[in-house]
């Protein structure tokens, strides 16, 4: 009995050292509650007792092209599952960005200057509520409701109308005298969640969304001439449009061709809806986080579609939605079918999810579910990555669930790392994307580079861009690189499985993979993500002898990346040698890398293309 004392004893030792040992990550007090409530687990998947808040939405859109003014009613089923008993019911109208007097972050035309959402109808649980009870503050409105227990539902039915803006296209609003995209454009309930309770964060034109994931049926009412592609699957495509282009799109839905749905000559036939003066197009989205609406009188329509998931054989329709006089956007199908493509069985190896994916010739560079809203590129390698871009934006944050308004990395930084990975697989010619990553050494270290961990509601500008694009698309890219593919999809898809349709922290996504690839990595989050510090590394020496040579780097910054190194000989040859992050695992700043001593060396060379460096000074060693 002494004995096995004396064992577990020093077992404990062992063990107590080993997690002490261990590099631990910060966790915010929010956090903290929801580990203690059981909503969130510190392995990093959801607790026993997480919850989400879940809506329902009727909606039916009119909109009126010539004055652009949008008048809708809606019908709102809003369920508490949380523990909590809520007295008021936050909504966002981020229409309001444009109404006199909100605060935004962004230039507009004055033009677009409006009194922001008007209602004339707000009824709840069958009470009407007096309208001038409505207080807008910018793009938050609070509603104070009847105690809404837990597992109960509270019911909206509200008619509002504001008008779309006209010259300053932010993601939403008119392209063209013909041409017009509905993004925002409903009053929806905020999130409510485990970690903050309501998201009070205004919609100031910079940060981006964070919503809940709903069920949308809708419709949207239009002229007879125009045309509408969104979010969801089209309920009555024989009720708006004539028999021969609901063929030509059920033929595309099952072709992997790519089909012209509307050409120029349909065009001029003005023969492809149904003759009324106006026609209503319905909508049903299922389980999603928004949705989106393109609307047109002259845009052209090509489509096709492909297998995404290899064991069930689900197909997803691609559309490229533009106007014929963009002759580069002619390409954008075959970019949009590859992207989708190369998602679903190579990065991130995940079926794509939706039944479609529209690519909409609009003024914007923006996501949405099923949409993007993309204008057209300067040339042809930024038109690759601008339609992969907004495409792989389907996984994170929509399929995911990220606040993106907090948390911009989380989605954009994946987006990023996309656009490195995706775009050779779609043109090999294409060299990705040092230049964007030199951004990141070109401002390493400056007052504004804060950690990437730090809320993207909390910055602006040159830092936002930083934090949400370059740096953490380098983090993810050099765990991929030190785990190996294996492991890396492993925690990647464990990661992804764990928190489809939900809503993931940044703790969460490292304690995710972590426990799904068994490797904890906190070392490296800490310092990559929670750290302040810049990447750089430097040539100390070189120590020659009769068998081998040893050059010695230094890591002087506080930001682990690889090591790349060029060896060029007196013959004109060269070699190359490269090391992940994996040699700063155990914080130490000396790595010594042999190589053969059976050639003169004549100049050696630190760093690559994706491999950030504070000082280039000390990265390059002559000799004679």
């Amino acid at each position: 009995m002494k004995s096995i004392k004396i064992i577990l004893a020093c077992s404990l030792i062992v063990l107590t050292t080993t997690l002490c040992a261990q590099t631990n990550l910060f966790v915010p007090r929010e956090m903290q509650r929801a580990y203690d409530k059981g909503t969130r687990n510190l392995n990093g998947e959801p607790g026993e007792n997480y919850w989400q808040n879940y809506a329902t939405y009727k909606l039916s859109i009119r909109f009126e092209p010539t004055t652009r003014l949008i008048t809708g009613s809606e019908e709102i089923s809003y369920k508490n599952n949380s523990q909590d008993t809520i007295k008021e019911i936050v909504f966002k109208l981020f229409p309001n960005l444009y109404k006199k007097g909100s605060i935004r972050l962004v230039q507009i035309d004055p033009k677009d200057i409006t009194d922001g959402v008007q209602f004339s109808n707000f009824i709840i649980d069958d009470k009407s509520l007096s309208i001038d009870k409505l207080e807008q503050n910018g793009t938050i409105m609070q509603v104070p409701v009847p105690s809404l227990l837990h597992d109960q539902t509270i019911h909206f039915k509200i008619e509002y109308s504001y008008s779309l803006n006209k010259g300053s296209h932010l993601r939403t609003g008119e392209v063209d005298e013909g041409a017009w995209f509905l993004a925002y454009f409903f009053p929806r309930i905020a999130v409510y969640d485990d970690i903050n309770g309501w998201d009070l964060n205004p919609y100031i034109g910079i940060q981006e969304f964070y919503n809940d994931f709903c069920n949308f049926n809708f419709s949207i009412t239009v002229p007879g001439d125009c045309i509408v592609w969104a979010t969801g699957d089209l309920q009555n495509c024989s009720e708006v449009f004539l028999q021969e282009y609901c063929k030509r799109l059920s033929s595309a839905e099952k072709s992997d061709n790519v089909m012209s749905v509307i050409d120029t000559s349909d065009l001029k036939s003005r023969n492809i809806t149904v003759n009324n003066k106006e026609n209503t197009f319905r909508y049903i989205a299922d389980n999603i986080s928004d949705i989106a609406i393109g609307i047109s009188n002259h845009y052209i329509w090509k489509s096709t579609s492909l297998v995404v998931d290899s064991i069930s054989g689900r197909r997803t329709r691609v559309d490229a939605i533009f106007n014929s006089n963009h002759k580069n956007y002619n390409e954008i199908i075959d970019f949009a079918r590859k992207t989708i493509e190369t998602m679903s069985y190579k990065f991130p190896r995940w079926p794509y999810p939706y039944s479609h994916m529209t690519v909409f010739d609009g003024l914007g560079e923006m996501e949405y579910p099923m949409m993007a809203n993309d204008h057209p590129m300067e040339n042809r390698d930024m038109d690759i990555h601008l339609t992969l871009h907004e495409i792989s934006h389907t996984m994170f944050p929509f399929y995911m669930g990220i606040n993106e308004t907090k948390y911009a990395w989380m989605d954009e930084g994946w987006a990023t790392l996309s656009n490195h990975i995706i775009a050779p697989m779609i043109d090999s010619t294409i060299v990705t994307p040092g230049a964007f990553f030199d951004y990141y050494q070109k401002y390493a270290g400056i007052e504004s580079d804060m950690p990437i961990i730090t809320l993207s509601t909390k910055q602006n500008g040159l830092v936002l861009f930083l934090n949400s694009y370059p740096k953490p698309a380098l983090g993810y890219l050099y765990t991929k690189d030190f785990l190996g593919d294996g492991l890396f999809y492993k925690g990647l898809h464990h990661y992804i499985r764990t928190w489809k349709g939900k809503h993931p922290t940044p703790l969460d996504f490292f304690n995710c993979m972590n426990n799904g690839t068994g490797v904890n990595l906190n070392w490296f989050w800490k310092s990559w993500f929670f750290e302040n510090g810049v990447p750089d590394l430097a040539i100390t020496k070189l120590i020659k002898s009769k068998k081998e040579n040893i050059i010695v780097i230094e890591r002087k910054g506080e930001k682990p990346v690889p090591i790349e190194l060029t060896i060029l000989y007196a013959d004109k040859t060269k070699q190359k040698i490269y090391r992940s992050i994996g040699v700063w695992e155990h914080d130490n700043r000396i790595v010594e890398i042999k190589f053969a001593n059976d050639k003169k060396v004549k100049e050696i060379i630190l760093g690559g293309p994706n491999i950030p460096d504070f000082n280039l000074k000390d990265n390059q060693l002559t000799l004679d």
